[in-house]
């Protein structure tokens, strides 16, 4: 938006003189130009053939160096004129004034210049207030009935009718133009303004998602590697005297997740994309790999298992791939940690019009509705799942019952996906 006001000032002080003085919407305004340059060529052309007819009509008379001085004249204001501009300032008043008396000069003298009228109807109504321009168009209106018959040779009551006709519909024309012109404007500003509105909404609201994704981000990897490591060391310092090998076991278990999670902090420094999915091979490798890393990590406490079935049909855009990903990891964060489960498994299902990644346990269950309510309390978690799929068009469905296990089914339907990724 900067951008063009700038351009609009340089317009407005290196361009068409006749444009100063106007706003902005003005300037741009193509109607409003075109009408300027076709009443700046009729008065030059009215002028033009009214000098013509009375130089042809009038040859050698003692008026003429008068009156072709008083057209030179007349032609020099004009010329003037748009430098000033459009706005009623003192010295554009006194412009117009000059204007107007060499023209009613001219007219007394030449009455065939009457009809340079009609571009003067259009520089007053454009310059003074309304009253006053309808005041200046009933006295120009005047003069050219006057001109006109003093040129015919009787009455005729089309020379008293006409020009105030040809006034009255010029002065519609402009003051309907300028009308609309103005309405213009308006909706023009308000469009503008509800734009920028827009755009920083979009900004606000852009900011808070992306600030929602890094913390469900930092949940899923940084902040579950750092909770197994502290449980891990806190398990090596309770069997440091009593069993070095085992409490050796676990700090190069912790080591080994510290790397990890150095992994993840330098992928989120470079795209944020999972670490997993960076090596290669896809989803179903990073599930995989995911499955034994959490298998070595619990050291015989729990066993998970990684199943496949099908294989898309085209490849799946990396932020889906993403999302189930920390959604395993996040599924099975809440096993390890919560449902004193053995066994768990990881089963991902390529359908024709949707994957879905089941996580399921044999640990104590829980009632489905309260339990949900309290953990999304306490962390992201479940209600950090619901947010991932959410943004893709998504379900998560949790099927549990106390002391039968827990199923934690995520759901993708392809058709709402476009095939850009943006990661």
């Amino acid at each position: 938006m900067k951008r063009r006001s700038h351009s609009a000032g340089a317009a407005g002080q290196s361009g068409d003189p006749d444009t100063r003085g106007l706003s902005g919407h003005e300037r741009a305004d193509p109607d409003t130009r075109s009408l300027s340059l076709l009443m700046h060529a009729a008065f030059f052309l009215l002028l033009g053939a009214s000098l013509t007819r009375f130089l042809l009509r009038h040859p050698g008379e003692a008026r003429t160096p008068w009156i072709i001085g008083l057209s030179v004249a007349l032609a020099a204001l004009y010329v003037i004129g748009p430098v000033l501009g459009s706005r009623p300032t003192p010295r554009s008043l006194l412009w117009l004034g000059a204007l107007v008396a060499v023209w009613m000069v001219l007219v007394v003298l030449a009455p065939s210049f009457a009809w340079c009228a009609v571009p003067l109807f259009y520089t007053g109504l454009r310059i003074l207030p309304p009253r006053a321009a309808l005041a200046l168009v009933a006295l120009l209106t005047l003069f050219v009935v006057a001109a006109q018959l003093r040129l015919a040779d009787g009455f005729d009551p089309n020379l008293i009718l006409a020009p105030p006709a040809v006034a009255a519909v010029a002065t519609a024309v402009f003051v309907h133009m300028q009308r609309q012109a103005a309405t213009q404007n308006e909706l023009i500003d308000d469009l503008l303004r509800t734009r920028r509105e827009l755009a920083a909404t979009e900004r606000r609201e852009g900011t808070l998602a992306e600030r929602q994704r890094l913390s469900m981000e930092i949940h899923d990897t940084l902040a579950q590697g750092l909770s197994s490591q502290q449980m891990l060391l806190q398990a090596a310092d309770r069997t440091w005297d009593t069993d070095p090998a085992t409490a050796r076991r676990h700090i190069r278990t912790a080591t080994g997740i510290a790397e990890r999670n150095l992994a993840e902090a330098r992928r989120f420094v470079h795209d944020l994309a999972p670490a997993d999915l960076a090596e290669g091979g896809g989803l179903d490798a990073a599930l995989h790999a995911l499955a034994a890393r959490e298998t070595a990590q619990a050291q015989g406490r729990l066993t998970v298992r990684c199943h496949v079935e099908g294989a898309p049909a085209a490849a799946l855009p990396g932020r889906v791939q993403s999302a189930l990903l920390r959604i395993a990891q996040g599924a099975l964060a809440n096993v390890t940690e919560h449902a004193g489960a053995t066994e768990a498994a990881l089963t991902l299902t390529h359908l024709d019009d949707r994957t879905v990644l089941d996580i399921a346990d044999n640990g104590h269950g829980f009632t489905p509705t309260a339990s949900t309510e309290a953990r999304g309390v306490r962390g992201h978690g479940l209600p950090a799942m619901r947010a991932r799929l959410s943004q893709l068009g998504g379900t998560l469905t949790i099927e549990s019952a106390p002391g039968e296990g827990t199923v934690v089914t995520a759901t993708v339907p392809l058709t709402s996906i476009t095939p850009e990724d943006p990661e």
